[in-house]
């Protein structure tokens, strides 16, 4: 990363690894306590996709600087907690690597990846909350009836009595289109195109995900990810262009 973004060690930065470099190993130790499922193969899949460049040594073994792993960390953090494209998040800290001053991350979150501190880690951590029926009531300025009518139309679904971020977006939006008139059981055609749409994507991507390797079940889920964003934009842009119809 260029010099006019140093990593801070300031109070509440979190200690990086030790000075020098590590291999593979060493770094899945320093990654262990924060991301215990990140393998080896993982790392290396991110490496494929341009997300982190360790050097080499003359024998061709990788070796990670402290900035790397620090890198690391914000990658897996955002994939975990925001759910992001690895393609939005590599924009984002290729722009940071030529010394610009990229857009905000969709959630208007702004940070450089080499300075992941203690709040930096709660707060992403925050996204990954699980919530009761009257906290997401209560977050989403909904009444505990609108919760339970989108959970009966199946547009909004319980995991062990709580519910995930995506639910309390969905919640917010319905409660905005009630204020239209649009009740849940007028969007149950919406439930039922997630499924064809996501009926599509897993055709797609199924002779990757089968494969047993951790590699190809995470190239998988990218090629998901992306697939599912082009289907949004699409959607988008038809019922878009029907909408500029009324103005002519």
């Amino acid at each position: 990363m260029p010099a006019s973004h140093p990593a801070r060690r300031t109070a509440g930065v979190a200690p990086g690894p030790p000075s020098g470099v590590l291999n593979i190993g060493e770094v899945l130790r320093e990654l262990a306590e924060e991301f215990p499922q990140v393998t080896a193969s993982k790392i290396r899949f991110l490496e494929e996709k341009g997300l982190i460049s360790p050097q080499r040594t003359r024998a061709g073994y990788r070796k990670y600087a402290a900035h790397d792993v620090e890198r690391l960390r914000f990658v897996l953090a955002l994939q975990r907690d925001q759910y992001l494209p690895l393609k939005v998040i590599k924009d984002y800290v290729d722009a940071i690597d030529r010394g610009e001053r990229p857009a905000s991350l969709p959630g208007g979150m702004t940070l450089a990846p080499r300075v992941v501190s203690d709040q930096l880690s709660r707060e992403l951590s925050a996204h990954g909350r699980r919530l009761t029926a009257e906290t997401l009531a209560a977050e989403a300025g909904a009444p505990r009836r609108l919760v339970d009518d989108l959970v009966s139309f199946g547009l909004i679904t319980a995991v062990d009595n709580r519910f995930d971020e995506h639910a309390l977006k969905i919640t917010k939006a319905c409660v905005q289109l009630e204020g239209h008139g649009i009740e849940p059981r007028h969007l149950r055609p919406f439930r039922a195109a997630a499924d064809r749409e996501l009926g599509l994507v897993e055709r797609v991507v199924a002779p990757v995900a089968s494969r047993k390797d951790v590699a190809s079940k995470a190239r998988a889920a990218e090629t998901a990810r992306e697939i599912s964003e082009l289907c949004l934009g699409l959607h988008s842009a038809l019922v878009h262009s029907h909408i500029a119809r009324m103005d002519s």
